[in-house]
C-alpha cells in the first residue's frame, strides 16, 4: 500500500473562551479558510463501511482517509491519509474489489460506481501550537475549529506522524492538551459529514450505525 501521513486526532464541541486559551498558551492562528468538502462512495457505502472516507476539498484536491492500525483509541482516532492520486486509485479499486483502473480520481469514479454523497462549506479557524508531552519533547499540533454551513460546530486536535511508532507519543501530547483546554476526558463529538447524514441522509446514517455505532469517523 502506498504511504502516508498518519493523522491522530481528537474531536471535540467548542466552548467559550476556547481561542483565548490557546493564545495564552502560545497558539497562533494560522489562518481562517472558508472551503467546500464534496464526498463521495457507492450506493450501498462501499467505502464508509469499510471506514474509507473519500473527499475532495475545494482547492486543495482529493484526499481518502483509511483506517489505520487499532483505529481508535479512546476518545481518539487514528487514520491513513492518502493524497496522491494513484494511491487513492489503487486503494478505492482494493476497497471495492475493481482491478486495473488507471488515471486520476475523478477518471475512475463512474467506473467504480461512486457518486456525490454528502457537500457543504466549512469556515475554520486554524491553531497551531507546539506542545510538550511527558517525555519534554515539543511537537507541533494542530487544533481546527470548524463551522459548517448547516449550523454544525466541532473541533479538533490533531497530530500528523510519519510511522506507527510515533503514534503513542502523539496521542499523549494530544491528551494532554485537551486537558489543559478543560475539554473533558472521555468526550466525543461526531464529525461534520456524519451530522450531516444524520439531518439529510437519515437512511444512510442509519445503517453506517447499524454496522458499527462505536466507530468514530472523519
Amino acid at each position: 500500500m502506498a504511504q502516508g501521513l498518519i493523522e491522530v486526532e481528537r474531536k471535540f464541541v467548542p466552548g467559550p473562551g476556547l481561542e483565548e486559551r490557546l493564545q495564552e498558551l502560545g497558539g497562533t492562528l494560522e489562518h481562517q479558510v472558508t472551503f467546500r468538502d464534496t464526498y463521495y462512495d457507492t450506493p450501498e457505502l462501499g467505502l464508509m463501511l469499510s471506514d474509507h472516507w473519500l473527499r475532495q476539498r475545494e482547492g486543495s484536491g482529493w484526499e481518502l482517509k483509511c483506517p489505520g492500525t487499532g483505529g481508535v483509541t479512546g476518545s481518539h482516532t487514528k487514520y491513513l491519509e492518502l493524497t496522491s492520486e494513484p494511491a487513492i486509485v489503487a486503494r478505492l479499486c482494493e476497497v471495492l474489489g475493481s482491478q486495473g483502473l488507471g488515471g486520476g480520481v475523478a477518471a475512475v469514479l463512474g467506473l467504480l460506481g461512486l457518486q456525490e454523497i454528502a457537500s457543504f462549506v466549512t469556515t475554520r479557524s486554524a491553531w497551531k501550537l507546539a506542545f510538550s508531552g511527558a517525555d519534554g519533547a515539543k511537537s507541533l499540533l494542530r487544533v481546527d475549529l470548524d463551522t459548517a454551513d448547516f449550523g454544525y460546530a466541532v473541533g479538533e486536535v490533531e497530530a500528523l506522524v510519519h510511522e506507527e511508532a510515533q503514534v503513542p507519543s502523539a496521542l499523549e501530547k494530544i491528551h494532554s492538551l485537551s486537558s489543559v483546554l478543560g475539554l473533558p476526558a472521555q468526550e466525543t463529538a461526531p464529525a461534520k459529514l456524519i451530522v450531516y447524514l444524520q439531518r439529510f441522509r437519515p437512511h444512510d446514517y442509519q445503517r453506517l450505525l447499524q454496522a458499527n455505532s462505536s466507530r468514530e469517523r472523519p
